[in-house]
């Protein structure tokens, strides 16, 4: 029966309605009554309670075979889910082994997977499906009649079974008896998957012990009721009587490695998908992954969910120290040697070294990759997959060459993408996926001759230049940046000259309203103007910090001076350094500025001490870390005219155009 709360009053920020889509009715309460509930405050609202009737709960596996050997490992990862959520029991739908073999291989196997759910804090129960009973070949001389039958009753237990279990009735079927006449075991025949008389006498007197109970669930290998190569043995015999009994709630199977749910007059019938077995993966969410079912068993209705294998979170792992490693290990950059050298005609053939150190007290596995949007380079390796022992370092050289003749409009650089994964005790913690940008060397020669005075035309959108962190390594202490500008138009967020995220510094000018700040001592130390620019004006700002204060100076006046302690220190990070917009956490920008900018340089020390009148045009110096001038037309690359020469490409479709004073 399904339920939906249809007189559910809306709430005006929701936008599905999932949650009104029940399966059950809601479950029975009572009022409250001092035997059961206690407080000291008075309210008229009324809890009610949960009634006390018995429920409890049970655990269905789904197929472990069919796929490789390793499929052992998903396996044990369900029972770990499982013992989270401590059921009364698991049981199987079969395929618990390989199988397909001799007797030797066969036990092998039947051992090794007795010995992973042995570990199950709660009792398990077999079904058998082919695999655990198919003897391969079939041309073995010493092959018994019934094949692997005795093998699985010796080990596992009896081939069909019944037990009850808080006034539910479980019922185990066998599926694979085969051809009663040529005792073929087929699935791909209707005439050997058949239950035979013995069995159906089996299943009807089961049906008949389990008439008073408040259900009765049936668990087998072959999804039968889906007729095709099974034939009509299940419609036409078996459904009629489970129907007759009255109290058959559920019927699980496996074997097809994919979820699906038939219901017919009134009996869920369910399939199953994998627990380690072959798993093509074609729609995850649609049920092709491994999982396991949980069902939740009231005296007048049954609740089921379906739980991919992994998911469950251990409660008592999570402990702050695990926190706190896994967070170290997310913002942990690896360190990179070497760059890729261009020249005004393309790249030319570079190799780097990425250094990765595993600062915590776990392993860690790791993958890197160089990937570009760009698929005219050529990168080796493709990839690197490695583990990383507690306090290790490993090392991967990678070699770029580009097979493009110049740098066009779709040229695109190098990143270096690296997925971690922190092995905690019983768990496997995917770090998110860091993106590293591979640092450029620009051999350009400036333009000769006279130069007309240019600036960067920033759209709002997605222009912007990103200065790589380790192209500007300020370190502590004094600092000055500037720049030109003229808005076009301002929005509520806007990031002029900015490498902040809970760290470093910025320029910001949201709603034209300038303000400057640095992050010391663990918050940000910041300046704000009192009024706001007006749009299509140029100005030049300038922000401060001299060991003593942050400071902000608007067209060479001071506006604003905040004091410091000069024993804090400055929080770095390893985001880009953006002109026209501010890094996200993953260093991505955002925030844009629309309009020009002119001028940007980033010097040591404290450039300003008191008012000033500023230079339309800004030289360099030995204190100069970064200078743009963007007068050299060398798009779509900005030259850099410090002695860095930390030359950059130019993002988005950002343009060098001639300055309107």
């Amino acid at each position: 029966m399904k339920y939906s709360c249809a007189d559910e009053p809306e709430s005006k920020n929701l936008i599905h309605s999932r949650h009104l889509l029940q399966h059950n009715e809601k479950h029975p309460t009572v009022a409250p009554h001092q035997d059961r509930f206690y407080t000291t405050r008075s309210s008229r609202i009324t809890l009610p309670l949960p009634e006390e009737k018995e429920a409890f709960t049970f655990a269905v596996f789904g197929d472990r075979t069919g796929g490789p050997v390793e499929g052992v490992n998903v396996l044990a990862d369900a029972v770990r889910d499982v013992n989270l959520l401590e059921p009364d029991l698991v049981m199987t739908v079969g395929d618990l082994i390989n199988g397909y073999n001799q007797t030797e291989l066969w036990m092998e196997q039947m051992q090794e997977f007795k010995g992973i759910m042995d570990h199950l804090l709660c009792p398990w129960f077999p079904v058998a499906g082919n695999h655990d009973v198919y003897w391969r070949p079939l041309s073995d001389q010493n092959m018994p009649f019934n094949q692997h039958d005795d093998h699985y009753e010796m080990h596992f237990g009896p081939l069909w079974y019944s037990f009850e279990h808080k006034n539910c009735n479980f019922i185990v079927l066998f599926s694979d008896e085969g051809d009663p006449v040529t005792g073929e075991k087929t699935f791909s025949k209707p005439s050997a998957q058949t239950v035979s008389d013995a069995q159906y006498k089996f299943l009807s007197d089961a049906l008949s012990r389990g008439k008073d109970c408040d259900h009765q669930f049936l668990f087998l290998h072959h999804p039968r009721w889906l007729g095709e190569n099974y034939g009509d043995d299940w419609t036409s015999r078996v459904h009629p009587r489970l129907l007759e009994t009255g109290n058959v709630t559920a019927v699980f199977a496996g074997h097809i490695h994919r979820m699906r749910y038939d219901p017919q007059d009134g009996i869920d019938y369910v399939t199953l998908a994998t627990v380690g077995g072959s798993q093509q993966g074609t729609v995850p969410e649609a049920g092709y992954l491994h999982q396991y079912h949980v069902i939740t068993v009231r005296p007048r209705q049954v609740a089921m969910a379906a739980f991919p294998v992994g998911e469950a979170m251990d409660v008592r792992e999570l402990t702050g120290d695990l926190q706190a490693e896994t967070v170290t290990l997310a913002k942990q950059l690896p360190q990179i040697e070497g760059r890729v050298s261009y020249t005004i005609t393309g790249p030319k053939p570079s190799k780097i070294k990425a250094t990765l150190t595993n600062p915590t007290n776990r392993p860690v596995e790791f993958t890197i990759v160089p990937e570009s949007e760009d698929n005219r380079w050529v990168m080796t390796p493709d990839h690197t997959h490695d583990r990383l022992l507690p306090g290790e370092s490993k090392s991967v050289e990678f070699q770029f060459s580009y097979s493009g003749s110049e740098i066009d409009e779709a040229f695109r650089g190098v990143n270096l993408i690296l997925d971690q994964d922190y092995l905690a005790e019983t768990t496997r913690y995917t770090i998110p996926t860091l993106t590293v940008p591979v640092s450029v060397e620009y051999e350009f020669d400036p333009p000769e001759g006279n130069l007309e005075n240019r600036a960067l035309r920033l759209d709002g959108v997605d222009d912007t230049i990103a200065v790589a962190s380790k192209d500007l390594n300020l370190g502590q202490g004094p600092f000055t940046v500037e720049t030109w500008f003229k808005a076009e138009a301002f929005s509520s967020r806007v990031g002029l000259l900015a490498k902040t995220q809970s760290s470093e510094f910025s320029i910001f000018i949201s709603n034209g309203r300038p303000d400057t700040a640095v992050h010391l001592d663990g918050k940000y130390r910041s300046v704000k103007a009192n009024e706001s620019i007006p749009v299509g004006e140029w100005h030049h700002i300038a922000s401060v910090y001299d060991g003593n204060s942050v400071a902000m100076y608007l067209d060479g006046k001071e506006v604003g001076r905040t004091e410091v302690d000069p024993n804090w220190k400055r929080q770095t990070n390893g985001l880009p350094f953006y002109i026209g917009a501010d890094p996200d956490g993953q260093g991505e920008p955002m925030s844009f500025f629309q309009g020009w900018i002119d001028e940007v340089r980033v010097s040591k020390g404290a450039v300003y001490t008191a008012d000033f009148t500023p230079d339309r045009r800004l030289n360099a110096d030995e204190n100069t870390l970064l200078l743009y001038n963007f007068d050299y037309d060398l798009t779509p690359f900005a030259y850099d005219s410090g002695s860095k020469k930390r030359h950059t490409r130019i993002s988005g479709g950002a343009t060098l155009t001639e300055v309107q004073e």
